[in-house]
């Protein structure tokens, strides 16, 4: 995914038109920015961003914009995280592996997602 990145505030926004499906400038700042105390300039300022860098996309519908993700969430999440071992951890995964080890809890779920990620890594490095 070569797009801009994205802060944490956009990112939420994201998460929440994906949980809504779609949604005009109005809709988004009456729900979601008015419970974060953000204006619908800020709301419509931040969705346009969010289109510029590819993550939105808009039609028009009954003489409004309707926005919609236009990425997977899954997607967006991995350019996130992505952006901030880069940025934050410097590219090192260390500081997070880390922070890991010292959790409290750790599902049996999200274990076996490591353990999985783990095994394809190892195959990854024995096949090339």
């Amino acid at each position: 995914m070569n797009r801009k990145s994205i802060g944490d505030q956009e990112l939420a926004l994201l998460h929440y038109l994906d949980e809504r499906g779609d949604a005009s400038v109005g809709e988004v700042a009456a729900d979601y920015g008015q419970a974060r105390g953000l204006a619908r300039s800020t709301v419509l300022t931040m969705m346009e961003r969010l289109r510029a860098k590819g993550f939105l996309r808009r039609r028009k519908a009954g003489g409004v914009y309707r926005y919609a993700s236009a990425t997977a969430p899954d997607e967006v999440m991995r350019s996130a995280v992505g952006q901030f071992v880069a940025n934050t951890l410097q590219g090192s995964l260390s500081p997070f592996v880390a922070w890991m080890s010292q959790r409290g809890e750790v599902s049996d779920e999200e274990l076996g997602e490591l353990e999985e990620l783990v095994a394809q890594l190892q195959s990854r490095r024995k096949d090339g």
